[in-house]
Formats: C-alpha cells, structure tokens, sequence
C-alpha cells in the first residue's frame, strides 16, 4: 500500500518568502528518486531547482506554470512505495496513509505527519533552528479542526522567517512591530470571516497570520488592517498579494462609479499588455524604490582620457612570443612562472582601479546604519557589477575583490556573468555587494546618473569611450576619451571626498602607472 506524502515549497534561504513556478522536471505519473530536483522555480534572485526529498511516482502537481506560491505551500505529492518496501527497509519514516488501498488521498493529519522535513529542506540557508521548527497542519476543506481530527489545530500564526538584505543583516531588524498586522496581546479574529472566497470556499476564521515584515511594512504605508484581509496561502497567511489587491479595489472602485463596468475591456481593446511584476523585475522596483526614497545621493562626473589604459589592455593581451630565448621573465610577453598570461578585459581593470581608490577613500565603502545612527566602514570590498540578462537586470557579486589581480579579476566576472545570463546564480553570488561598478557604455550611452544599490553607499558608471579631440600638452589630438561618473550617499562623506576619489579613479585612467602607489 503506497504512501502518499505532500511535499511543500522549502526555505530557499536569503530571506525569500515565495517563488513562482517556471517548469516543471517530471510529470504526474513520473517515478522519480530521492533528492531528484522535480520543478524550476524562479525566487527574486535566481533560478534554482528544487529536489524532492522523497522517491516514489508523482501522483499531482500542486501549482502550475507561472504560479507564484509562497514557502511552506503544497508543491507536489508523491507516493512513496508499498509496504512490502517499507518492512524490507525497516520502515518508512512518517505515517502510513489511512482509509486501505483504494484511499485516494490522506485525511489531513495524515499529510502532517508524513510531510515530515519535506518543508524545509538542509542545505537551503535556513538555520538549525529554521529547520527544527514544528510543521503546521492544514486542515483538508470539509474536516474540521481541532480535537475532532486526532491532533490539535494549530491556535496562532505561523513562525515569523527574518528576511535578509544586501548587507547580510536581517531585513526586519528595527521594523517596527506597531500598527498593522503586528500582535498585540490576544490574536484576533479576521474581520470578514466566513465570507466565501469567489472560488465559493469558505474563509477559515482564525488570528491574523502574517509570515514576512515586508507585508506588515507594505500595509501600514498603505493604511491596510490586515485584520480585514483573507489570506490566500496556507493556513490563511496574508501575502503581499493580497496586501496589493486590497490596495487596488479602492482605486478600482472609484474608476468603476456605479453600474457595471467595462474598463479592463476596453484596455484591452487598445491592446494594453499588462505584465506581472514579479522575480528579478519586482525585486529590482523595491530596491530602487527603497533607494530613492531612504538615500539622499548626490552626482558627479568627469571626462577622462583613456588611452593609456586600452594601450595597456593591449600589451597585457598581446600574443606571447617564445622566440626569443634572451628575453627576461618579467618582460612584456613572456609567460609568467612557467604558466600562460591569461586576457585581461577592460571591466577588471576598472575593477581593479575602484579597489585602489577604495582603499584610499574608505568612506564609499560602507553603509549607513539607520538604527544605530552610524556610518560603518568595511574592511573588505565585495564588489558588484551589473550585468545584464534576458530576465532583466542583475548585480553579481565578487566577494573580496580587494585580494584579487586583474586577471582574477578577469575570470571571476566571466564566470559570474555567465551564470546571471544562465539563470544560475546562487542567492549568495547576488549579495553581499559594497561598491558597485556599472558599465552601462555597453549600451552605447555617454553617461547616467546611476541610482545608488541600497543599502551601498556609491556606485561608478562608466560610459562608452569615444574618439574625441582632446589637448595632449599645447596639442590637440585625438584620444579615447570616457565618462565617468559617480553617484553616492551624501550621508556618508561630503562632495570633496566624492570629488577626491573620482578624481583618482580618472588619473587612474589616464595614467595607469598611478595605480603602482598603492600596490
């Protein structure tokens, strides 16, 4: 007799709180192995596939395509073998579904316990104590909670998971916890309650259960009592989602006056395309959000001849010439060590000069803690550089950039570049960052004014480089010349220190020798 167990979306680390199906691996019917990844799904960092920690065949999908389901919802069941297995191995962990061979499905206790750990699996960043947490039970429609059910219902709200920001440091750390959707004394009822969703269920009266600080925090800038919302993930939790619609029907409401309304017809009818704004693109309009309304950032920008620097470029990637056996080890071309030079590109030598002007001007490497009212300086620079991808914009991260040479520098951001336009980057290669490098001359553009990557403290653009006349001593000649710029937060250092290290990145530029002071 098969088991069937219920296998829930798991931690997926980094503070995620939900991600949105992309693909599924096997289909319904499927046999699959323990630990064999079964869906693809998107969260607001990367694609990742998810293993299943059970074997067995799938028995049913539990989201589709293009469903965004929040940690802790059901993913897919499986059934898990017979019990001709089950006394060969010793036994089955969990509990053996009830109702004889011909049960269809488990009662929903049953799904509790043979869940077991599939709702949080090890190895997804969640902390020890994460993953011992109690799992919830979720009561089947039509069977009622409480003793009658075998085990008792569960009489308060879901553990809180703390979400983590750019810095690494816990998101909700000095969000309030006032106002809206925070527990104060005794759960309450949800207002509302028992009123049927329009699928015709019926909403679970219960307290109110909110699982992320990004939700409470949306609420109350919106006025929302999240004691009037119908949660739609499990065991009733309100998700920004629902938090989103609520902020929509009183503007819907208005546009539609009385009577019936035809508005989202006739959008339509113009041939509007409305596109969800979820993954990479939703995570991206909340950081600059946030940027642009907590980071009071300044700019500044200079032209910077840029010659010298592709002459070097050029140099260092010439081909090595082995020829001549009187030529030194440390001259130009020669292998290094006994080993082939490996190609520099331009962006780890801009790289390479941003580490340098760091360490000169400390001040852009930090962040402001708001909390504690103090600027932190940090001793190593993770560097970020933006990439772009088909699914839009991301930063990868290359952690102690300080320590690497030009051409560490070189295949590290190959490599990360490559995984952002793969999709497989790992939540902990997209975060971390503390200076950001934006090479948005790719784009053919002169220059921007770049928004600052919260919760950093500056970010250097840099523009396409261009043939332009440009005086060389009592001369005009013709150089490659490039826009620099740089935008920071004012709150960290004055315009002198900006000015300062702008100004050494572009002498840097122009004279590459510069960068022998600080090696």
């Amino acid at each position: 007799m098969a088991e069937v167990r219920e296998f829930a979306l798991p931690d997926l680390g980094e503070g995620l709180t939900e991600a949105t199906v992309v693909r599924w691996l096997v289909g319904v019917g499927e046999a699959i192995e323990i630990d064999q990844p079964v869906v693809e799904v998107e969260t607001a960092k990367a694609l990742v596939e998810v293993p299943c920690p059970y074997g067995g065949v799938v028995t049913a999908h539990q989201a589709q395509e293009g469903a965004e389901i929040p940690v802790g919802a059901p993913l897919v069941t499986v059934a898990t073998g017979a019990r001709a297995d089950e006394a060969a191995s010793g036994g089955l962990r969990g509990a053996e579904a009830s109702g004889g061979a011909g049960a269809p499905e488990p009662t929903a206790p049953e799904l509790e316990h043979v869940g077991g750990s599939g709702n949080v699996l090890v190895g997804y960043g969640t902390s020890p104590a994460a993953r011992r947490r109690p799992r919830v039970s979720r009561p089947l429609p039509g069977t009622p909670a409480g003793p009658g059910t075998g085990r008792d219902a569960p009489t308060g709200p879901p553990p809180r998971v703390p979400e983590v920001n750019g810095s690494g440091a816990p998101a909700g750390h000095g969000v309030p916890t006032t106002g809206p959707g925070a527990p104060d004394g005794p759960a309450r009822p949800a207002v509302g309650a028992g009123v049927p969703h329009a699928d015709g269920t019926p909403v679970r009266r219960g307290p109110v259960a909110v699982i992320s600080p990004l939700v409470r925090r949306l609420a109350r800038e919106h006025g929302i009592d999240l004691a009037t919302l119908d949660g739609t993930g499990p065991d009733g939790l309100i998700l920004r989602a629902d938090v989103e619609r609520a902020v929509r029907q009183p503007q819907a409401a208005t546009e539609r006056g009385p009577g019936p309304s035809t508005a989202g017809a006739q959008a339509d009818g113009d041939g509007a395309r409305r596109i969800p704004l979820r993954g990479l693109r939703a995570t991206a309009a909340e950081r600059l959000t946030r940027s642009r309304r907590e980071i009071p950032d300044a700019s500044c920008w200079v032209d910077a001849d840029a010659t010298e620097l592709l002459a070097l470029k050029r140099r260092m990637n010439a081909p090595l010439t082995h020829s001549a056996p009187t030529r030194s080890v440390g001259s130009p071309g020669a292998a290094e060590g006994g080993r082939e030079r490996k190609p520099v590109s331009l962006l780890a030598l801009l790289a390479r000069i941003c580490t340098a002007a760091l360490s000169r001007f400390p001040e852009l490497n930090a962040f402001v803690d708001t909390d504690a009212r103090e600027i932190v300086l940090l001793p190593q620079v993770h560097l970020g550089f933006a990439a772009q991808t088909d699914r839009g914009l991301v930063v990868p991260v290359v952690h102690e950039a300080h320590t690497l040479d030009a051409e560490q520098l070189t295949e590290r951001t190959a490599q990360l570049t490559e995984a952002a336009r793969a999709g497989t980057l790992t939540p902990g290669q997209l975060t971390g960052g503390t200076f950001t490098l934006n090479n948005y001359g790719v784009f053919g553009v002169d220059g921007s004014t770049p928004i600052v990557n919260h919760p950093e403290a500056a970010m250097l653009g840099v523009g396409r480089i261009v043939r332009k006349p440009w005086v060389v001593g009592d001369e005009l000649a013709v150089r490659d010349v490039v826009q620099l710029s740089l935008t920071f937060d004012h709150r960290v250092c004055d315009g002198g220190t900006a000015g300062g290290f702008l100004r050494h990145v572009a002498d840097c530029v122009e004279h590459p020798g510069e960068l022998l002071r600080t090696l």
